[in-house]
């Protein structure tokens, strides 16, 4: 197959969406299908290129005269590319991609990482839906999405390209017990009640540290309310960084306290390096922990539930271990072999479609004639 993927970008910024686009256009190519990748570029394009993906520039900022220029660019990546799929994992890919093939030029599939964002349903303009979770394609059927469009490819980035094994990362030497999160710093990954959460229980366990791993636009505001409290020496903002399993690798605790979470890939990292995990009880986040058999379940913008949560583990060494050895089990189905194995099933039923239409089309003009 020809298979071409659009994303915004392939920059090395900790995206969920772009990781997973990444990985899975490397395994394609690595297994014989011609692959492209079409953004703005980035720091992936290195790695594509030694996993034999082509890139094309594609700049989709929004503003009306370089979605126009867009437009143009992306019929010539078309012509000279000839995809049989085109898969666009954002929301400017769909509708480029959908607005402007010709009928019958390829097949179209989008990939719905952010369901919680209104302009998700844009995504049902593809022939095929591929929901990252099961709560994601129950909630795009609500907003009108056929389900006969609608398949679920569960997310995983376990085995990434991208990304050396688990065993040749080095722990970082953190303070312990070491709380940590890994997430993007905005209101929505619910920093502020992990940041309460802690204050609460910061008294009764002294030796306790929270790391705040990520960037984001609300970082400031989060600053600012941790100098407000007495214990800003012992949470830390690391900002981005490259490699979190080395702070996965030395946490005790992980936390993940979205309000909204179409699947929470950042989990079965944490779930890998043998974290004891508390993440919010929301949309995809109980399938990535196994419907909380993989850690402990509890209520989104709830830091009092949150704060009872983290000390109880704190206070219990016991049931500390049994969380962390329980992340590790049946962690093999968040591999992306079998991500990339569910995404060409669903290009493949699209091919074959596409093929079976052509023929019968074919022959209905043979009898015209």
């Amino acid at each position: 197959m020809r298979i071409l993927h659009i994303t915004n970008h392939v920059q090395q910024i900790g995206n969920g969406i772009v990781n997973v686009a990444v990985d899975v256009a490397c395994l394609q190519a690595q297994n014989g299908h011609y692959v492209a990748v079409a953004s703005d570029g980035g720091e992936y394009e290195a790695l594509l290129t030694q996993n034999g993906v082509q890139h094309f520039h594609l700049d989709q900022s929004r503003t009306p005269l370089n979605m126009i220029k867009a437009a143009w660019r992306y019929r010539d990546i078309i012509q000279e590319f000839q995809p049989d799929i085109v898969h666009a994992h954002m929301m400017t890919g769909v509708v480029l991609a959908g607005i402007l093939r010709n009928s019958g030029e390829y097949s179209l599939v989008s990939t719905v990482h952010n369901e919680f964002q209104r302009s998700a349903v844009l995504m049902g303009l593809a022939d095929r839906v591929i929901a990252v979770s099961n709560a994601v394609a129950d909630s795009m059927v609500r907003r009108g999405i056929p389900q006969s469009k609608l398949r679920v490819v569960a997310n995983g980035t376990l085995n990434s390209p991208r990304n050396p094994s688990i065993k040749d990362y080095q722990p970082l030497p953190l303070c312990r017990p070491a709380i940590t999160t890994v997430a993007g710093m905005y209101t929505r990954k619910g920093i502020v009640e992990l940041i309460e959460a802690f204050v609460k229980i910061a008294t009764d366990f002294p030796q306790a540290h929270l790391y705040l791993v990520g960037n984001g636009p609300d970082r400031a505001m989060f600053e600012k309310m941790v100098q407000s409290t007495p214990f800003s020496e012992r949470i830390h903002f690391e900002g981005f960084q490259p490699e979190p399993q080395r702070y996965m690798l030395s946490s005790d605790i992980f936390v993940l306290a979205s309000h909204c979470e179409s699947f929470g890939l950042v989990l079965t990292e944490a779930r890998e390096a043998g974290c004891a995990i508390i993440a919010s009880d929301v949309d995809g986040i109980p399938e990535t922990l196994d419907g909380g058999q993989a850690g402990l379940l509890i209520p989104p913008k709830d830091s009092q539930t949150l704060a009872k949560a983290l000390a109880h583990l704190l206070s219990d060494p016991q049931q500390l271990q049994k969380l962390q050895s329980q992340a590790k089990d049946n962690i093999d189905r968040f591999s992306v072999t079998r991500v990339h194995e569910e995404t060409l099933n669903v290009y493949s039923e699209l091919i074959k479609n596409y093929s079976v239409f052509n023929l019968l089309r074919n022959e209905e003009l043979a009898v015209s004639k």
